[in-house]
Formats: C-alpha cells, sequence, structure tokens
C-alpha cells in the first residue's frame, strides 16, 4: 500500500494537476482543429452547390454527377457537425482541482497510513473504491514461476513497479531453489536443525513453495531426507517391532514411500489401529501382509483391514 501512500501525497497532486493542464491543452488543440474541418466541409458544400447551379441542365449527364458531389459534401458536413455536438472535445477533460479540494487531499495523505488499518473507520469497500478512483490500469507480466512485476499506472501518468512474489506448487519451481537446496545440505552436514536452517533462510529472503512469507522446517527436511541425510539413527534403520511389521519396513518392501501408506490410512483404504504401547502402526509379520499390499499397490484390491 506504500505505493498507494505516495500516489496521493501533495507532489503526486501537483503532477496530477500538470497532466491536466497538458491534457485539456491537448483537447482545445483538436477543438479548433474540429472546427477548421467543419469549416472546411462547409465551404466544400457551397462550393459543390454552385457548380450545380451552374451547370446547363440540359447537359444532364454533368448535372448528375455534380449533384451526386454535392449530396456527398452535405451528408460529410452533418456528420461531422453531429459529432462535434454529441462529442465536444472539451468535455474529455476533467476540471483542475480547486485550492481547498487540494488542500483536503493532502490532509487526506498525511492521515491516511495512519487509519488505512482501522476498519471501522476506513471499511474494505472504502478502501477499494479510493484505489478504484486513483488506479488508472495494472500491467501485470511474470518474470519466473515464483514472481510477477506488477506495474501500476496512476491517474496522471506516474508510474510504480512493484516486483511481487506468488505461490508455486513445486520446489523445483522456486527461482531460488538450487541455491536453496544447497545451502540445506551444507548446513544439515553441519548437523544444523531444520528450525534453525528455516529460520536462517527466511532471514535471506528465501520462501517455501506454498508460504511467500518464510521458508519452512518441513520444507528443510523434504530436501534433506531426499538426499538422505538423517538427524537420527531410527530414520534410516526403522524401527524392528518381533512378530510386526512397521510402516517404514513395508515401504521399503514395497519400494515405496511411507508417506503413501499414510495417505491411505488416511483415506480410510487401510483400516489399522495403532498399538497402543508404541504408537505405531503395526502390521503382522507374514508373507499374507505384503502379498495384501502389492494387490492394494497393482490396484488388484481397494481396501485392506487389519
Amino acid at each position: 500500500m506504500q505505493a498507494f501512500f505516495q500516489a496521493i501525497s501533495p507532489i503526486e497532486l501537483d503532477a496530477y494537476e500538470q497532466a491536466l493542464k497538458t491534457q485539456t491543452e491537448v483537447a482545445q488543440r483538436a477543438k479548433h482543429a474540429q472546427a477548421q474541418q467543419l469549416e472546411r466541409l462547409r465551404y466544400q458544400a457551397a462550393l459543390a452547390q454552385h457548380q450545380y447551379n451552374q451547370v446547363d441542365p440540359d447537359n444532364r449527364l454533368v448535372a448528375a454527377e455534380l449533384e451526386r458531389r454535392w449530396e456527398a459534401a452535405l451528408a460529410a458536413l452533418k456528420q461531422a457537425e453531429e459529432a462535434f455536438v454529441l462529442h465536444p472535445r472539451e468535455a474529455e477533460t476533467p476540471p483542475i482541482l480547486p485550492p481547498e479540494l487540494k488542500a483536503a487531499f493532502t490532509h487526506i495523505a498525511q492521515q491516511l497510513p495512519e487509519i488505512w488499518p482501522q476498519e471501522e473507520i476506513l471499511p474494505t469497500p472504502h478502501k477499494k473504491a479510493l484505489l478504484r478512483c486513483l488506479i488508472d490500469k495494472v500491467v501485470i507480466h511474470r518474470l519466473a514461476p515464483d514472481h510477477v512485476q506488477t506495474r501500476i499506472v496512476w491517474k496522471g501518468g506516474e508510474t510504480t513497479t512493484v516486483l511481487v512474489p506468488v505461490t508455486v506448487g513445486a520446489f523445483r519451481r522456486l527461482s531460488s531453489a538450487a541455491e536453496m537446496e544447497a545451502t540445506i545440505l551444507e548446513l544439515s552436514r553441519q548437523a544444523k536443525s531444520d528450525e534453525e536452517i528455516a529460520a536462517g533462510l527466511t532471514e535471506l529472503g528465501h520462501s517455501s513453495p506454498k508460504n511467500r512469507q518464510a521458508v519452512l522446517p518441513s520444507t528443510v527436511k523434504t530436501i534433506r531426507l531426499k538426499h538422505r541425510i538423517f538427524q537420527k539413527r531410527s530414520q534410516s534403520h526403522p524401527r524392528r517391532i518381533p512378530g510386526y511389521l512397521t510402516i517404514p519396513q513395508i515401504a521399503q518392501a514395497l519400494e515405496v514411500t511411507a508417506h503413501w501408506i499414510y495417505h491411505l490410512i488416511r483415506c480410510g483404504k487401510i483400516e489399522v489401529a495403532r498399538d497402543q504401547p508404541t504408537g505405531l502402526y503395526l502390521f503382522p509379520d507374514q508373507p499374507e501382509t505384503l502379498n495384501l499390499f502389492q494387490q492394494l499397490k497393482a490396484g488388484t484390491l481397494q481396501n485392506l483391514r487389519f
């Protein structure tokens, strides 16, 4: 909103008045040219009438041609006169701001940044109305998947260009993905926690794909695990429970991710209760268990229940 507050500053109001003055001068020149055009058309119509009146009536071919020219000149004159009446050039130019109105706007410009966040004083519909009054057009150009360049053209001709970050659906679509990944790997190998790395990247101006405000620890963890950098031994060596298979063990046997199995549990396609003592999802350590999971993976089974 800083660009909006700057646009209604006294300096911008002076620029707006100067633009209106220039526009008025252009409109006056156009009106003068239009008046000259009308005079030229009136002269051509009068000349065509005079030529028609002077022709010998017995010379029908010449008389018919001169009559056609006269009618065409009259039609052109009528069309120009109607356009001048219906669309006068001076009506296209807005009036210059009176001194009292300019003073009022100057006072508003000084107070607006303070009252803008106060919804009870300045409701959202009023804010939108203010913006619509001042903005002429907005031009958006996508420079990269995660950034767009926005150029605001204000009334009066002034412009403001802003680089706006936008969310993307994948880490690889971030402009700084390679740089972030290299930093995550380097700091992870130095035993820095995901939270510390995320905070440091945020301070450097980076962000996660779907969160343009900060880098999330989960983003750091995803990249770290992708390169098999583990913070705990249990991550690289799945926990073993005698007589049972855990989700990481099944995922390793099926060559799928553990997230895929957790997703099926949340969706209800796999019905299983957590083991109370361990807090884990446990499955019987039997060949039949893996066989059922293989069928689920292949799509020949739709649901499993344990």
